[in-house]
């Protein structure tokens, strides 16, 4: 394969794009690339600290914002640049594009000021493709109630995951260029087809 890539898995709670995410990631080793999996909020000390917080401290969806892009600039300048610039793939669960899903989107917040933080914490730096696992609000509902425990995110009612959904649509749009679409609704073994396709095609 080519020079090492950044690759980010987006989508609402219970997509799957998790679990995806490690046979993904391993599928790529076997190609013989050396791959970093990573989070968001998290992937830092710092971050890690912060996702704690976010997860499950209710708080002002500005104030929300600000630690996600405090620990997503940890996460860049720490981990994400240093292992690109050293030839390592990396594999990161969410990037910004959560931000304007779940605090644009979910919490309503002004989209331009979700931007000029984008710009000021990764201006000219995005991720060279972004997998979007998309599927019905209903769907993965039904997913996360097999969960024993659930974050205050995954607590939100079907409403936000509705507009969280219809924002990673919306900047599926504005940046066809690096999204792939993935249905989430199709059995894990389809799933892992269209997966392979995609790791062909960066081959």
């Amino acid at each position: 394969m080519n020079k090492a890539k950044f690759i980010t898995f987006e989508g609402i709670d219970g997509a799957g794009k998790s679990t995806h995410l490690t046979w993904f990631a391993e599928t790529l080793r076997k190609r013989g690339n050396e791959v970093l999996v990573t989070r968001e909020p998290g992937g830092t000390p710092v971050g890690e600290n912060l996702r704690d917080i976010l997860l499950n401290q209710t708080m002002h969806a500005e104030t929300e914002a600000l630690l996600m892009f405090a620990a997503r600039l940890e996460h860049i300048e720490q981990v994400i640049k240093p292992a690109l610039q050293r030839g390592i793939w990396v594999v990161s669960d969410r990037f910004s594009d959560a931000s304007f899903a779940y605090q644009g989107g979910g919490r309503g917040m002004n989209v331009a000021k979700l931007e000029q933080l984008e710009c000021w914490v990764h201006e000219n730096f995005q991720p060279d493709l972004t997998l979007l696992f998309d599927l019905p609000v209903e769907v993965a509902r039904q997913r996360l109630s097999k969960n024993i425990t659930l974050d205050r995110f995954e607590q939100e009612k079907d409403s936000f995951f509705e507009k969280v959904r219809q924002a990673y649509l919306e900047r599926r749009k504005k940046h066809p260029d690096r999204f792939v679409l993935i249905n989430a609704a199709q059995s894990p073994e389809q799933v892992k087809v269209n997966l392979e396709k995609v790791i062909l095609s960066l081959s």
